[in-house]
Protein backbone atom coordinates (compact mmCIF):
# COMPACT_ATOMS: atom_id res chain seq x y z
CA UNK A 1 0.00 0.00 0.00
CA UNK A 2 2.40 2.51 1.02
CA UNK A 3 4.90 1.62 -2.55
CA UNK A 4 1.47 2.22 -4.62
CA UNK A 5 0.85 5.79 -2.79
CA UNK A 6 4.33 6.54 -3.53
CA UNK A 7 4.21 5.46 -7.17
CA UNK A 8 0.97 8.33 -7.21
CA UNK A 9 3.03 10.70 -5.45
CA UNK A 10 6.08 10.52 -7.85
CA UNK A 11 3.59 10.32 -11.01
CA UNK A 12 1.74 13.43 -9.42
CA UNK A 13 5.02 15.12 -8.84
CA UNK A 14 6.53 14.10 -12.23
CA UNK A 15 3.11 15.63 -13.87
CA UNK A 16 3.32 19.30 -11.94
CA UNK A 17 7.19 19.11 -13.50
CA UNK A 18 6.30 18.69 -16.83
CA UNK A 19 3.26 21.33 -16.89
CA UNK A 20 5.78 23.90 -15.49
CA UNK A 21 8.37 23.31 -18.01
CA UNK A 22 5.50 23.46 -20.18
CA UNK A 23 4.07 26.47 -18.78
CA UNK A 24 8.26 27.83 -18.63
CA UNK A 25 8.80 27.59 -22.06
CA UNK A 26 5.50 29.16 -23.15
CA UNK A 27 6.81 32.02 -20.93
CA UNK A 28 9.97 31.65 -22.52
CA UNK A 29 8.55 32.42 -26.00
CA UNK A 30 6.63 35.42 -25.30
CA UNK A 31 9.13 36.87 -24.05
CA UNK A 32 11.55 36.26 -26.89
CA UNK A 33 12.94 40.33 -27.49
CA UNK A 34 12.04 41.22 -31.15
CA UNK A 35 14.91 42.32 -33.25
CA UNK A 36 14.92 45.07 -35.46
CA UNK A 37 17.60 45.46 -38.36
CA UNK A 38 18.54 49.16 -39.17
CA UNK A 39 20.33 48.93 -42.77
CA UNK A 40 22.20 52.39 -43.24
CA UNK A 41 23.31 54.08 -46.83
CA UNK A 42 26.72 53.41 -48.36
CA UNK A 43 26.30 52.88 -52.02
CA UNK A 44 28.24 49.71 -52.56
CA UNK A 45 29.22 49.38 -48.92
CA UNK A 46 26.14 48.52 -48.71
CA UNK A 47 26.66 44.65 -49.96
CA UNK A 48 27.83 44.28 -46.10
CA UNK A 49 24.33 43.64 -45.40
CA UNK A 50 23.86 40.95 -47.21
CA UNK A 51 26.97 39.20 -44.90
CA UNK A 52 24.82 40.62 -41.40
CA UNK A 53 21.84 38.84 -42.73
CA UNK A 54 23.84 35.76 -43.45
CA UNK A 55 25.33 35.14 -39.80
CA UNK A 56 22.15 36.14 -38.43
CA UNK A 57 20.15 33.35 -40.04
CA UNK A 58 23.24 30.81 -39.99
CA UNK A 59 22.72 31.34 -35.50
CA UNK A 60 19.11 31.40 -36.43
CA UNK A 61 18.66 34.81 -34.72
CA UNK A 62 15.24 35.90 -36.02
CA UNK A 63 14.49 39.06 -37.73
CA UNK A 64 11.34 40.70 -36.80
CA UNK A 65 11.81 44.18 -37.98
CA UNK A 66 13.89 46.02 -40.65
CA UNK A 67 14.44 49.58 -41.34
CA UNK A 68 16.45 50.73 -43.94
CA UNK A 69 18.18 53.73 -45.79
CA UNK A 70 18.93 54.07 -49.53
CA UNK A 71 21.06 51.06 -50.39
CA UNK A 72 20.16 49.63 -46.81
CA UNK A 73 16.83 50.00 -48.23
CA UNK A 74 17.33 48.00 -51.42
CA UNK A 75 18.74 45.06 -49.57
CA UNK A 76 16.06 45.35 -46.59
CA UNK A 77 13.35 45.32 -49.62
CA UNK A 78 14.75 42.34 -51.36
CA UNK A 79 14.86 40.42 -48.27
CA UNK A 80 11.51 41.55 -46.60
CA UNK A 81 10.00 40.29 -49.85
CA UNK A 82 11.61 37.10 -50.53
CA UNK A 83 13.38 35.74 -47.58
CA UNK A 84 16.03 34.06 -49.78
CA UNK A 85 19.41 35.68 -48.77
CA UNK A 86 21.29 33.10 -50.63
CA UNK A 87 19.08 34.34 -53.99
CA UNK A 88 20.32 38.24 -53.23
CA UNK A 89 23.61 37.34 -53.10
CA UNK A 90 24.06 35.52 -56.57
CA UNK A 91 21.58 38.51 -57.62
CA UNK A 92 24.94 40.66 -56.23
CA UNK A 93 27.39 38.76 -57.60
CA UNK A 94 26.31 37.55 -60.97
CA UNK A 95 26.41 42.31 -61.51
CA UNK A 96 28.55 42.97 -64.39
CA UNK A 97 29.09 45.63 -67.03
CA UNK A 98 26.46 45.26 -69.65
CA UNK A 99 23.87 44.55 -66.44
CA UNK A 100 24.77 47.98 -65.26
CA UNK A 101 24.85 49.70 -68.76
CA UNK A 102 21.25 48.24 -69.38
CA UNK A 103 19.73 49.67 -66.45
CA UNK A 104 20.94 53.18 -67.16
CA UNK A 105 17.88 55.72 -68.89
CA UNK A 106 19.47 59.31 -69.20
CA UNK A 107 17.39 62.36 -67.69
CA UNK A 108 19.24 65.57 -68.59
CA UNK A 109 16.56 66.96 -65.58
CA UNK A 110 17.25 67.01 -62.03
CA UNK A 111 19.06 64.08 -62.35
CA UNK A 112 21.97 62.00 -64.61
CA UNK A 113 19.63 58.74 -64.74
CA UNK A 114 15.70 58.91 -64.92
CA UNK A 115 15.51 55.76 -62.88
CA UNK A 116 12.72 53.63 -64.50
CA UNK A 117 15.07 50.95 -65.65
CA UNK A 118 16.19 50.62 -62.16
CA UNK A 119 12.67 50.05 -60.87
CA UNK A 120 11.99 47.41 -63.58
CA UNK A 121 15.11 45.62 -62.63
CA UNK A 122 13.62 45.91 -58.88
CA UNK A 123 9.95 44.77 -59.90
CA UNK A 124 11.63 41.41 -61.79
CA UNK A 125 12.59 39.92 -58.13
CA UNK A 126 10.14 40.94 -56.21
CA UNK A 127 7.10 41.91 -58.75
CA UNK A 128 5.24 44.58 -57.32
CA UNK A 129 4.43 43.72 -54.09
CA UNK A 130 3.28 46.25 -51.22
CA UNK A 131 4.24 46.97 -47.78
CA UNK A 132 1.33 44.56 -46.40
CA UNK A 133 2.08 41.83 -48.05
CA UNK A 134 5.77 41.28 -46.83
CA UNK A 135 6.89 38.62 -45.19
CA UNK A 136 8.86 40.70 -43.13
CA UNK A 137 7.59 44.62 -41.69
CA UNK A 138 9.72 47.23 -43.55
CA UNK A 139 10.08 50.86 -43.43
CA UNK A 140 12.14 52.59 -45.88
CA UNK A 141 13.75 56.38 -45.73
CA UNK A 142 13.40 58.77 -48.51
CA UNK A 143 14.51 62.65 -47.65
CA UNK A 144 11.89 65.42 -49.17
CA UNK A 145 14.02 67.74 -50.38
CA UNK A 146 11.88 70.76 -50.50
CA UNK A 147 12.15 70.58 -46.44
CA UNK A 148 15.14 68.57 -45.52
CA UNK A 149 12.53 66.34 -43.70
CA UNK A 150 13.15 62.31 -43.64
CA UNK A 151 9.85 60.68 -45.12
CA UNK A 152 9.42 56.92 -43.68
CA UNK A 153 7.60 54.87 -46.14
CA UNK A 154 5.74 51.99 -45.25
CA UNK A 155 2.91 51.89 -47.45
CA UNK A 156 2.35 51.24 -51.08
CA UNK A 157 4.71 49.73 -53.73
CA UNK A 158 7.99 48.71 -52.73
CA UNK A 159 10.15 49.04 -55.44
CA UNK A 160 8.98 52.61 -55.67
CA UNK A 161 9.91 53.68 -52.15
CA UNK A 162 13.55 51.89 -52.95
CA UNK A 163 13.45 54.00 -55.96
CA UNK A 164 12.81 56.78 -53.66
CA UNK A 165 15.41 55.67 -51.41
CA UNK A 166 18.41 55.25 -53.60
CA UNK A 167 18.23 58.38 -55.11
CA UNK A 168 21.51 60.18 -55.15
CA UNK A 169 21.65 63.00 -55.96
CA UNK A 170 23.01 64.49 -59.25
CA UNK A 171 22.79 60.37 -60.00
CA UNK A 172 19.14 59.82 -59.75
CA UNK A 173 16.04 61.77 -60.35
CA UNK A 174 14.30 62.53 -57.59
CA UNK A 175 10.46 60.92 -57.18
CA UNK A 176 8.00 63.58 -57.13
CA UNK A 177 4.99 62.12 -54.64
CA UNK A 178 2.24 63.52 -53.00
CA UNK A 179 3.87 67.62 -53.27
CA UNK A 180 7.57 65.80 -51.91
CA UNK A 181 10.35 65.61 -53.96
CA UNK A 182 11.67 62.53 -52.64
CA UNK A 183 15.35 61.26 -52.48
CA UNK A 184 18.59 59.70 -51.06
CA UNK A 185 17.37 58.78 -47.67
CA UNK A 186 21.06 59.01 -46.46
CA UNK A 187 20.78 62.54 -46.43
CA UNK A 188 18.38 62.80 -43.48
CA UNK A 189 18.55 59.57 -41.58
CA UNK A 190 21.62 57.01 -42.65
CA UNK A 191 21.37 54.46 -40.23
CA UNK A 192 17.40 54.49 -39.23
CA UNK A 193 17.54 53.03 -35.65
CA UNK A 194 15.16 55.02 -34.39
CA UNK A 195 12.68 54.30 -36.92
CA UNK A 196 12.71 50.45 -36.30
CA UNK A 197 12.13 50.69 -32.50
CA UNK A 198 8.97 52.47 -33.60
CA UNK A 199 8.36 49.87 -35.10
CA UNK A 200 8.03 47.99 -32.11
CA UNK A 201 11.80 46.20 -31.95
CA UNK A 202 13.31 45.25 -29.02
CA UNK A 203 16.90 44.93 -29.88
CA UNK A 204 17.94 46.75 -32.46
CA UNK A 205 20.85 45.91 -34.69
CA UNK A 206 22.47 49.11 -36.41
CA UNK A 207 24.59 48.34 -39.40
CA UNK A 208 26.84 51.76 -39.96
CA UNK A 209 28.59 51.73 -42.91
CA UNK A 210 29.73 55.25 -42.44
CA UNK A 211 32.31 54.72 -39.79
CA UNK A 212 35.74 54.00 -41.86
CA UNK A 213 35.72 56.55 -43.58
CA UNK A 214 38.51 58.61 -42.33
CA UNK A 215 40.80 55.69 -41.41
CA UNK A 216 44.28 56.17 -41.57
CA UNK A 217 44.64 53.38 -44.36
CA UNK A 218 42.66 55.81 -46.16
CA UNK A 219 43.81 59.01 -45.98
CA UNK A 220 47.47 58.30 -46.64
CA UNK A 221 47.55 60.65 -50.00
CA UNK A 222 47.39 64.21 -48.93
CA UNK A 223 47.36 65.71 -52.18
CA UNK A 224 43.42 66.64 -52.20
CA UNK A 225 42.36 67.99 -55.42
CA UNK A 226 38.53 69.49 -56.17
CA UNK A 227 36.59 66.55 -56.09
CA UNK A 228 38.52 64.83 -53.22
CA UNK A 229 37.54 67.97 -51.07
CA UNK A 230 33.94 67.26 -52.22
CA UNK A 231 33.37 63.89 -51.66
CA UNK A 232 35.18 63.94 -48.22
CA UNK A 233 33.33 66.79 -47.09
CA UNK A 234 29.98 64.85 -47.83
CA UNK A 235 31.40 61.86 -46.51
CA UNK A 236 32.37 63.71 -43.61
CA UNK A 237 28.98 64.47 -43.09
CA UNK A 238 27.58 61.52 -43.28
CA UNK A 239 30.11 59.95 -41.34
CA UNK A 240 28.71 62.64 -37.90
CA UNK A 241 25.56 62.37 -38.60
CA UNK A 242 25.30 58.34 -39.16
CA UNK A 243 27.15 58.14 -35.80
CA UNK A 244 24.07 60.68 -33.99
CA UNK A 245 21.73 58.04 -35.13
CA UNK A 246 23.12 54.70 -33.89
CA UNK A 247 23.20 56.49 -29.86
CA UNK A 248 20.35 54.59 -29.72
CA UNK A 249 21.05 51.35 -30.90
CA UNK A 250 21.63 48.14 -28.88
CA UNK A 251 24.19 46.98 -31.25
CA UNK A 252 25.82 48.71 -33.33
CA UNK A 253 27.84 46.50 -36.69
CA UNK A 254 30.50 48.26 -37.99
CA UNK A 255 31.94 46.85 -41.49
CA UNK A 256 35.68 47.57 -42.39
CA UNK A 257 35.13 47.99 -46.28
CA UNK A 258 37.11 51.44 -46.67
CA UNK A 259 36.11 54.35 -48.73
CA UNK A 260 34.58 52.25 -51.85
CA UNK A 261 34.11 53.29 -55.55
CA UNK A 262 31.04 52.38 -57.22
CA UNK A 263 32.40 49.81 -59.72
CA UNK A 264 32.67 48.10 -56.26
CA UNK A 265 28.91 46.91 -57.15
CA UNK A 266 30.87 44.74 -60.09
CA UNK A 267 33.21 42.91 -57.34
CA UNK A 268 31.74 42.83 -54.09
CA UNK A 269 32.62 39.33 -52.52
CA UNK A 270 34.91 41.06 -50.11
CA UNK A 271 32.49 43.56 -48.91
CA UNK A 272 29.59 40.50 -48.04
CA UNK A 273 32.96 39.15 -46.15
CA UNK A 274 33.54 42.43 -44.41
CA UNK A 275 29.41 42.50 -43.13
CA UNK A 276 29.70 38.94 -42.39
CA UNK A 277 32.67 39.48 -40.03
CA UNK A 278 31.31 42.28 -38.51
CA UNK A 279 28.15 40.62 -37.09
CA UNK A 280 30.04 37.47 -35.76
CA UNK A 281 32.37 39.78 -33.74
CA UNK A 282 29.40 41.24 -32.35
CA UNK A 283 27.27 37.55 -31.73
CA UNK A 284 28.30 37.25 -28.06
CA UNK A 285 27.27 40.77 -27.52
CA UNK A 286 23.71 39.71 -28.93
CA UNK A 287 23.02 36.29 -27.54
CA UNK A 288 24.14 38.20 -23.97
CA UNK A 289 20.90 40.52 -24.39
CA UNK A 290 18.64 37.43 -25.26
Amino acid sequence: MINFIEKIISIVSETIGLNKKTENKKIENKKRPKIGLAFGSGGPKGLAHIGVIKVLEKNNIPIDFIAGSSIGSMIGGFYAATKDIKQIEKIALDADKKLIFSLIDFSFRQGLICGNKVKNYIEKYINKIHFQDLKIPLSIVATNLKNGNAVVMNEGEVALAVRASISSPLIFKPIKEKGKLLADGGLSVPVPVDIVKEMGADIVIAVNLDTDYFGDDNNKNTDFGFYKIANHSINLLCHHLALCNVKNADIVVTPQTGDLHWGKFLDGKDVILAGEKAMEDKLNELKKLF
